[in-house]
């Protein structure tokens, strides 16, 4: 299995995905991140936060960028270099996440290709950011 290759790639080139956060997904992502901030996972104590109710973690909307970057656009065999992210609002139990990544910029030289990351919620950016990655050429 393998991805596009830096070739491959143009700018403005993009890809998404798509998924419905759940309460299994939220207990999954605290077990294996060791992040149980009481925000995510107990319903009490988030009634009394700012958000008035529990929140996913912003990192698991970060990883459905990863998702599109590892196996949609460049696919397989890339590496992350860096990411940037801005958490602009939670996302909640229910939600549909979209995760949409955009070419902006490519370094030949270094195989390197800059991305716009965003997340949405109905519409909405939840996350913003920008990413590197290391594309895999053909030469």
């Amino acid at each position: 299995m393998s991805g596009l290759f830096f070739e491959d790639l143009t700018v403005g080139q993009s890809d998404t995905f798509a998924k419905t956060v759940t309460e299994a997904d939220i207990a999954a992502f605290a077990g294996v991140s060791g992040d149980f901030n009481p925000v995510h996972v107990n319903e009490e104590y988030a009634k009394e936060t700012m958000f008035k109710g529990r929140i996913a973690h912003g990192m698991l909307s970060a990883a459905f960028i990863s998702t599109v970057f590892g196996m949609k656009l460049p696919g397989p065999g890339c590496i992350y270099v860096s990411q940037l992210l801005k958490f602009k609002a939670p996302v909640r139990i229910g939600d549909t996440v979209v995760a949409k990544v955009e070419v902006t910029a490519l370094v030949p030289e270094k195989k390197f290709a800059t991305f716009k990351t965003t997340c949405t919620v109905a519409g909405k950016v939840v996350v913003d950011g920008e990413a590197t990655l290391m594309v895999p050429s053909r030469g």
